[in-house]
């Protein structure tokens, strides 16, 4: 056995009189690949951004050895050459990791210019080499791209060949593959593992994804609440767990649980047929300025979104599943029909305001992250109320704040478990609870339809299943339709009635959801079902019937 690369031994993190780790111990060995798991709050950043001092106002005590020398006790100058050198970080977020003012390829330079003093043209060659190493299409033109103009799978790769760049012997990789679909996370987890294992590099991941964990890891490391409460093998661990809270995270898979539609049969909420949205490409010359071609995001899409029914809407990103759903929305210009409870968008914006402010009522929005889409500056009651102030605005204060608390009630938020629930902001809550929120303020108006933007991708696998479970309930209880748009194919099997398949902004497969992830016809659609890690044989069972 091979002497540890990383030893944390009896970690513990303060900040303040609050601690938030309690003596921590695990290793990583060279050429090892380590995951730490656990839910939002459970310590996993905390533990591994600490490793380099990178987490400010925190009080570190316990021991951190790299390569035998106490990181803990290193001065500022000697770790300052540690990081990005022998250690290095991808961080959970390259959109925010990424200097939005500098290309990616003098971002990946400055590493080689720094740590390997070489000057700006060899700094270059090796950016633009580091970037072919990622697989990243075109490297030498991608490297003069700014962050905004890549996609979220070349931003990753262009924070794993930054974070390669000084060829680290320690890998710390925090939330890899969360933002991506389930193809673009396979291809980074390949990639991941393909780079380790050529350079012999420890990785330590941190994530909450326990499908990760099974494709990637060597050995796990179970957090909750900041202590370790189980460590080994990830076969061990996975098949035969000893605590309860591992226990409780593997359990966490979506069930399904759907009823059929309440409507009559063919009853449709939204009809659309040949949608099509156009976008106008960049000029990128006096010529191409008066004659400018189009980009077709979304290609004569047909689909009926029954009452009470949920249509998912699966596909790779750039596929066009956002941009359909904010034609749905009336967000975008479309050219076809969309009808929403017998009335257009073309109609109702010909019609004026009025006409426009009723259909709106009609379907509302949940976005994928609720930190986001709520603002800091207003308070709960602000926010689930705004839709009836301009709804509704006959209510006075008093009925308007009886209604919100009643909706709030209905997605699980009350004013015993939470006094003054009105009067907080969105920081004071949880993930969990802020979605709670961002689906009561969509619900306020009683819409037919929800339009669902991946509604738990940032969300932890226990917090995901009560989320689903809500909606399932919420369903049920109001008949709502839901048009579902989502990469995870759990979500898929757990909520949806009917299915499309989606690929450079064409339906290329389309039917129940028995029938399309049960026995998929299109190798894209088998791709994406693989690359899930749900088993098949589980699939065959759920739509044997």
């Amino acid at each position: 056995m091979s002497e540890p690369l990383l030893t944390i031994n009896a970690l513990d993190i303060h900040f303040g009189p609050r601690q938030v780790v309690h003596g921590v111990s695990f290793d990583v060995k060279s050429g090892e690949k380590v995951a730490l798991v656990g839910e939002s709050g459970s310590g996993k950043s905390v533990i591994a951004l600490s490793i380099l001092k990178l987490v400010p106002g925190a009080d570190v005590a316990g021991q951190v050895q790299f390569d035998g020398v106490d990181l803990t006790l290193l001065p500022q100058r000697d770790l300052l050459a540690v990081r990005g050198r022998d250690i290095a970080v991808i961080f959970q977020e390259p959109m925010t990791a990424l200097n939005p003012l500098y290309t990616v390829g003098e971002q990946i330079a400055e590493v080689y210019r720094v740590k390997h003093g070489l000057n700006a043209r060899s700094a270059w060659a090796k950016a633009v080499e580091r970037l072919a190493e990622t697989e990243i299409p075109e490297p030498q033109r991608r490297a003069r791209a700014y962050p905004h103009q890549l996609s979220g799978g070349q931003r990753q790769r262009a924070m794993i060949a930054m974070a390669l760049a000084s060829e680290p012997r320690l890998l710390l990789a925090d939330e890899p593959t969360t933002a991506l679909d389930v193809t673009l996370r396979l291809q980074i987890l390949e990639l991941l593992d393909r780079l380790q294992r050529s350079r012999n590099m420890a990785v330590l991941i941190i994530t909450h994804d326990l499908s990760l964990v099974r494709r990637f890891a060597d050995r796990v490391v179970v957090l909750q609440h900041g202590r370790v409460v189980e460590q080994g093998a990830v076969s061990t661990v996975m098949q035969h767990p000893h605590h309860p809270y591992t226990r409780k995270l593997l359990e966490s898979k979506p069930v399904r649980d759907v009823i059929e539609a309440n409507g009559q049969p063919g009853e449709s909420v939204i009809r659309a047929r040949e949608v099509c949205v156009d976008y106008r490409m960049p000029a990128n010359s006096l010529r191409e300025l008066f004659g400018r071609q189009h980009f077709s995001a979304v290609r004569d899409v047909s689909f009926d979104l029954g009452a009470g029914r949920t249509l998912g809407i699966i596909g790779e990103s750039g596929s066009g599943k956002s941009t359909l759903a904010q034609a749905v929305l009336g967000l975008l210009d479309a050219r076809g029909d969309i009808v929403i409870g017998g009335a257009s968008w073309g109609e109702t914006k010909a019609a004026g305001f009025a006409a426009q402010k009723a259909l709106r009522r009609r379907i509302q929005v949940v976005f994928q992250d609720p930190y986001a889409s709520l603002s800091p500056r207003m308070n709960v009651g602000r926010i689930v109320g705004e839709a009836l102030a301009f709804h509704e605005p006959q209510l006075d204060a008093e009925a308007r704040r009886d209604r919100v608390l009643s909706m709030l009630a209905a997605v699980g938020l009350g004013e015993a478990q939470f006094p003054g629930l009105l009067t907080r902001h969105p920081h004071e809550f949880s993930g969990g609870q802020r979605q709670r929120i961002a689906i009561a303020r969509a619900l306020i108006t009683h819409p037919d339809v929800l339009v669902l933007d991946e509604p738990t991708s940032a969300l932890d696998v226990t917090i995901q299943k009560q989320v689903l479970s809500l909606l399932q309930s919420l369903q049920k209880r109001y008949g709502l339709s839901y048009f579902l748009i989502t990469h995870d194919m759990d979500v898929i099997h757990a909520m949806a009635h009917d299915v499309i398949v989606m690929k450079d902004g064409a339906i290329i497969e389309a039917g129940s959801v028995g029938e399309v992830l049960g026995a998929p016809q299109h190798s894209y659609t088998r791709s994406l079902i693989e690359a899930s890690n749900i088993p098949s044989e589980i699939l065959t069972q759920a739509y044997a019937a």
